[in-house]
């Protein structure tokens, strides 16, 4: 078999840059992603990826018994290497040389949120981290201010009410697409509002609203990069009254309208069953995924790539062969004058046409520097190649 190297020219590197779609439905304390509904399976209940709103990184331990499950482990020798999840003094304490450090699969993700009551002790560890985060967005536009001193917007992060909502990177690749941001509030059933980040610039505004009231109003804004959502609007979003858990730092159960900084709030900090029992939440997004891309020009030039290995394209009869092969314990060989095969079309059978060199080709292999198969390029049907042809065959890989 012969290799053909690609030449100057012949490879062409590029990008491509998608817009994949996320949608986050909460309701009655379940996350749903994509409208997706919960794997159905015989072990699925007990495997923590696959609650509805979560995704596995490598779809491992799906469906398996939970004594059949696979994991990571290492075993502790000399060069101390171990998992980001054991502490180096549990390393050294609990682990004698030759012992097996084990972990745990699958690994999963899903969004989370947290809330940070009005004027707190102390601001919380996030929010001091996202400070530096808030002013490299401040060329966007000002809502992003750590704190804000100016006569109609006064703020301060580090004691204003305010929720974040983390969206891991898995769901948006490398960044969220500006102006793609949507946050829909349903009390009852009905959208009550809805932000948008509709300017591009990071800010979410209230864009609808079922009294008409706050329209414009700047309610959190949107950190594309770190995929994170900060929520402060505190303004009354519907006339009906909702319980609000304790576990919002408030110390007591309150009974109040829905407000934007509600929206999100999962199991972890309510109780669906009594808390805010009329809400339910919609958030949509667009990520930023760039794929690298190779375009690759396989050449079949004029006299080359004529041979065949399909038995097929050799005449062979095998009443008249068989007599002249010759097989041992180690070898079968073959005779050396059988003819290839002439599949030149003529209008009759006989005088045979004319032969020439024909092929049908029907695969490309691609191999690396040191000829291993890569990728194999599939032809939807044959094409024919004739001493005379001269064929280029485009082929576009994706990693």
């Amino acid at each position: 078999m012969t290799y053909y190297k690609f030449k100057e020219g012949e490879l062409l590197y590029n990008t491509i840059k998608t817009y994949p779609s996320v949608k986050f439905n909460i309701y009655n304390g379940n996350v749903y992603y994509n409208n997706n509904p919960q794997i159905s399976g015989a072990f699925t209940g007990s495997i923590n990826c696959t609650p509805p709103g979560f995704v596995s990184l490598y779809e491992l331990n799906v469906d398996r018994t939970s004594n059949n499950l696979i994991y990571p482990f290492i075993t502790k020798d000399g060069s101390l290497t171990s998992f980001k999840s054991v502490t180096t003094a549990s390393f050294n304490a609990d682990f004698q040389y030759g012992d097996v450090v084990t972990g745990s699969y699958p690994l999963s993700a899903s969004i989370s949120t947290d809330f940070y009551v009005r004027n707190r002790a102390t601001p919380g560890r996030k929010i001091n981290a996202l400070k530096n985060v808030l002013s490299n967005y401040l060329v966007l536009n000002p809502h992003y201010s750590y704190s804000s001193s100016l006569p109609n917007a006064s703020w301060d992060k580090s004691k204003q009410a305010l929720r974040t909502i983390d969206i891991p990177s898995i769901f948006y690749g490398s960044s969220i697409k500006k102006g793609s941001v949507s946050l829909k509030y349903y009390t009852t059933g009905t959208l009550t509002a809805e932000l948008r980040d509709d300017k591009k610039n990071g800010q979410l505004r209230q864009v609808l609203s079922s009294s008409n009231a706050d329209s414009g109003s700047v309610a959190g804004v949107v950190l594309y990069n770190e995929g994170i959502l900060l929520l402060t609007g505190s303004w009354d979003l519907d006339s009906l009254n909702q319980t609000l858990p304790s576990s919002l730092g408030t110390g007591t159960t309150t009974v109040r309208k829905p407000r934007w900084y509600d929206f999100g709030i999962l199991p972890a900090y309510w109780n669906p069953s009594t808390d805010l029992t009329g809400s339910s939440f919609e958030m949509s997004l667009s990520g930023t995924q760039v794929v690298p891309t190779v375009t690759m020009f396989a050449n079949a030039n004029k006299g080359e790539v004529n041979y065949s290995n399909n038995p097929s394209s050799l005449s062979y009869n095998p009443i008249e062969n068989s007599l002249i092969n010759t097989s041992g314990s180690n070898s079968y060989i073959e005779p050396l004058d059988i003819q290839i095969k002439n599949i030149v079309s003529a209008s009759y059978n006989s005088p045979e046409p004319e032969f020439e060199k024909t092929v049908y080709i029907n695969s490309v292999g691609i191999y690396d520097e040191n000829k291993n198969l890569i990728a194999i390029a599939k032809m939807a049907k044959p094409v024919r190649k004739r001493n005379s042809d001269d064929l280029t065959f485009k082929l576009k890989l994706d990693f």
